[in-house]
């Protein structure tokens, strides 16, 4: 009996010792939260989190929104998943709404927590941000600040292998299943090295699409095939991407067709603006910070930013300060180098009015792999136009319109143009024939009879039609002039 009231005094002195250690520390802890300064404040609550876990029986997960330069995908997966799981009790929520959804989203609010249930275990998740400075490149010229999230998951300790072997891979497999439900396309933009994005909202799709026939029958089979090749890919060692260039005039459907891609296969867009780029490696950056299954769309390459090329670049090799900054070695890389495999499933678009000012590294396979032109307006893009406006398929009225389009150049955009001009198809129609007869009249104007034209066309096009052929043979590359070819067989 003496014994064993020893022992119970004994733990009684025990528990209210460490009770009281417990006690002090919290005490000394909220002193030191509240009147020290950050530096030393992070630097005491580390030796206090450390003295709090031995006392105690619950473990915790930290979910960064990135790691390292790569975004993590858990804690997307993980952020979409809580969502669903917001409850009517809880005192502090974000809520959003978008344009064309009828419903309002919530999701969980700096510092609020949320419970969760799996398997019988309960789960605590609180979301967590802070600002941080990233201060400025070699030259010193800019600095920003970010916001750094992460979730914290805290649950009883004796639960840690249900946790990892089958509830994280269960929040995995539902974020999974609820994009697939309410899959939202993204359009994103570049500032400085981070991306920012917005819902796609271009209704493009090939079948709305200005197209000749055969280029866009061309494209599509190229498109699914690509999709398809993962082990191809991998089996023949080359990063699973693919590379298209579109050139020609303005007003030929570049971007409607970079729309209708990113529809077709349900890629995000990601839109970079040299421009916004200082430095090689902020290319690198960006380029990991995209998710697989995107486009990159580089638009008007040629214009957008005056690029180094390699010649200069060596000669700045030497200067510091101009070593990192953006040059065309550096896209080069970023296209095609060892970076390029930092994700897979990815087209990258370039555009451009003027393909003779490119320089050809850009246009070489591997980089630029299919080689697309968008030609002006044939007979077979207006039906296209002309149904999509005005929802008819034959008119009185469309073979003199399509006798002037294979005379006359004008772009998809103009002929769109003059059709949404009245919802009556007859006045439509009429603009149109009077604007081709204009374009026809100045055409014959500038060049006598026509004729001096027309045979330096039929050059240009048998000098395509011979590039054609022999890009074609390499299955890797292809080259597709449309818009002239038709032409020369209307001719």
């Amino acid at each position: 009996m003496d014994s064993q009231t020893k022992a119970t005094e004994s733990t009684k002195k025990y528990l209210t010792t460490a009770a009281s250690i417990v006690a002090s520390a919290m005490l000394a802890r909220t002193i030191v939260n509240e009147y020290l300064p950050n530096e030393l404040r992070t630097m005491v609550s580390a030796g206090f989190d450390k003295l709090f876990s031995r006392f105690s029986t619950e473990h915790a997960i930290v979910i960064q929104e990135t790691e390292g330069l790569s975004s993590n995908e858990l804690y997307d997966a993980s952020s979409t998943y809580l969502r669903t799981r917001i409850s009517s009790s809880m005192r502090r929520l974000r809520a959003s709404k978008n344009e064309d959804k009828n419903s309002i989203t919530l999701s969980l609010d700096d510092g609020e927590e949320l419970i969760d249930a799996f398997q019988g275990v309960e789960y605590k998740w609180q979301l967590i941000s802070q600002q941080e400075n990233q201060g400025g490149n070699r030259g010193g010229d800019f600095s920003s600040n970010s916001e750094v999230r992460w979730f914290e998951l805290t649950f009883h300790k004796k639960y840690k292998d249900v946790t990892l072997d089958s509830y994280l891979p269960h929040i995995l497999e539902k974020a999974k299943e609820i994009k697939a439900a309410d899959r939202r396309l993204k359009l994103y933009m570049n500032e400085y090295e981070s991306w920012s994005p917005i819902d796609l909202q271009h209704p493009a799709t090939f079948d709305t699409l200005a197209m000749e026939a055969d280029l866009k029958k061309t494209i599509l089979e190229d498109l699914a095939r690509f999709v398809k090749r993962k082990e191809y890919y991998k089996k023949i060692g080359k990063a699973w991407k693919r590379g298209y260039l579109l050139f020609g005039p303005p007003g030929t459907g570049k971007s409607s067709l970079i729309a209708a891609m990113a529809n077709y296969l349900r890629f995000d867009i990601y839109d970079l603006d040299l421009k916004e780029v200082r430095m090689n490696s902020g290319l690198k950056r960006l380029l990991v910070g995209m998710t697989n299954k995107s486009l990159l769309v580089i638009e008007d390459i040629d214009c957008s930013i005056d690029l180094k090329n390699r010649d200069e670049d060596k000669e700045n090799q030497s200067n510091k300060f101009h070593e990192d900054e953006i040059s065309l070695s550096g896209v080069l890389n970023f296209i095609d180098g060892l970076w390029s495999t930092s994700g897979e499933e990815r087209i990258i678009v370039f555009t451009t009015n003027y393909k003779e000012k490119l320089d050809p590294a850009l246009l070489r396979p591997g980089r630029m792999d299919m080689h697309i032109h968008m030609g002006y307006c044939g007979p077979n893009s207006f039906r296209v136009l002309v149904s999509n406006y005005h929802a008819i398929d034959e008119h009185p009225m469309f073979k003199e319109i399509e006798g002037l389009l294979k005379e006359v150049k004008a772009t998809p955009a103009e002929v769109a143009e003059q059709l949404m001009r009245s919802d009556t198809v007859d006045v439509a129609l009429e603009g149109l024939i009077q604007l081709l007869q204009t374009k026809r009249n100045e055409s014959q104007g500038n060049n006598g009879n026509g004729e001096d034209d027309k045979d330096e066309k039929l050059t240009l096009v048998e000098k395509e039609e011979e590039g054609l052929e022999s890009t074609v043979e390499d299955h890797d590359t292809k080259e597709v002039i449309i818009g002239a070819l038709t032409c020369r067989e209307d001719d």
